[in-house]
This record gives structure tokens, sequence and C-alpha cells, in this order.
């Protein structure tokens, strides 16, 4: 299990490390995100997003997070499914968002 430290060190590293990541090069939560239509999003926001994602989601997690921006009611389903999948998911899901609050609230 990953400590908050060890998660702090490992954003941090990625953040320092790649500071000029392209979208072309971002993921699919970074990309989706720069895609929406949602008010408060940027470049520095959904780039941060991505950078958790990669550290606190498996890459099918991310793929399904991703959908979330252009079918909202997905994440609803999920979070109401009794799918023992879906309830994993969820779980990882709702960590990683808190980490996206903690990180990324200031971009």
């Amino acid at each position: 299990m990953i400590t908050k430290f060890g998660l702090c060190v490992a954003i941090c590293a990625t953040l320092l490390t790649f500071p000029t990541v392209q979208m072309a090069q971002a993921g699919v939560l970074g990309e989706a995100c720069i895609r929406s239509d949602r008010k408060a999003k940027s470049f520095r926001k959904c780039r941060c997003i991505q950078q958790v994602a990669d550290v606190k989601l498996s890459r099918s997690d991310q793929k399904l997070a991703a959908k979330f921006f252009s079918e909202p009611d997905r994440a609803e389903k999920i979070r109401m499914s009794d799918k023992r999948s879906d309830e994993r998911f969820w779980k990882s899901y709702k960590e990683f968002g808190a980490t996206v609050t903690q990180f990324c609230a200031k971009h």
C-alpha cells in the first residue's frame, strides 16, 4: 500500500519530470478533461488529473473514468452497481478523486 508520503513523492516527481507534456502524449483522462465543456478546466488542471490517474488508476480504470466526461450518468450507474468489479472500480475512483482534490485544486 502506498503511503501518503510515497504518493506525494510519486506525484511530485511526475509533475517535475514532465512539466511540458503535450496533450498528444497525455493519457485518456487528460484528453477527456481538456475536451470537456466544463468551465473550470485548464491545461494545467487536466495534466494534473492525468498525472494523479497515472499513479492511482490502472489503464482500464482510466479509460472507464474518461467516459464520465461525455457520459456522466454512467458514473452513477457504476456507483450503484452491485457487481464486484464495479465496486472495486468505484473504491479506486473515490480514492483517485480525493487525491485529485488534494493535489490539483490549485490549478
